[in-house]
């Protein structure tokens, strides 16, 4: 008796076969794109910018290393705008925040001319909006002999001082006082063209004989 032989299945028809074919084509494909999204997920996470925090000491270094700005603009907040005048390196009208004091008004104009004598003023004192600081103003002319040199605070002078003013005399003297008990301290020296038997001329030669 003949051995058997083996029985093969019959070949699929053409159309079945193509379409066997098409879906391992769709299936590499899809495993193809499947890589290439994952390679450019990838990509973009490695390649994204991260945020480094800066060591606090090293802030600290870089700032203080900076120094202070040499294009600084104005200063930001309520200001006061002072005249510098008499010995110092670059007198005129300098702007300070609220609450400086009349040394910081001297820093700005270049500080004092050497040898000049500062004792009539007070570096400690605030500065009010629209005063004049005037450095170095010398003797005060009609002063008693040994008098202190320099310009008198309108806001601390006594009667005796103001009547050796040029000009001023005991009377107008008095009237100085009781304005300044009234109103309270001189903001300003224009504020003495308020008293009576002060005009425009006796009041430019008391300006550059009185502070604030």
């Amino acid at each position: 008796m003949p051995a058997e032989e083996a029985v093969l299945p019959p070949e699929p028809p053409p159309l079945v076969r193509g379409l066997l074919f098409d879906r391992r084509a769709v299936l590499g494909l899809s495993v193809l794109l499947l890589l290439a999204v994952g390679y450019a997920v990838q990509h973009f996470w490695l390649g994204r910018p991260s945020v480094v925090a800066v060591p606090a000491t090293v802030a600290a270094v870089s700032s203080a290393s900076a120094g202070p700005r040499s294009g600084a603009g104005p200063p930001s907040g309520p200001t006061v705008v002072v005249d510098v005048a008499g010995k110092v390196r670059h007198p005129g009208l300098r702007t300070l925040p609220s609450g400086a004091r009349v040394a910081d008004a001297l820093v700005l104009a270049g500080g004092p001319l050497p040898d000049t004598a500062m004792d009539g003023l007070n570096l400690a004192r605030v500065l009010t909006d629209g005063e004049q600081i005037l450095v170095g103003g010398g003797a005060v002319p009609g002063a008693a002999p040994g008098a202190r040199a320099g310009p008198v605070n309108l806001n601390l002078a006594t009667r005796e001082q103001l009547d050796a003013l040029p000009g001023v005399g005991p009377t107008l003297a008095e009237r100085i006082l009781q304005h300044r008990q009234e109103h309270g301290p001189f903001r300003s020296l224009d504020q003495l063209r308020q008293i009576s038997g002060i005009g425009d001329r006796k009041y430019a030669e008391l300006r550059a004989l009185l502070t604030l």
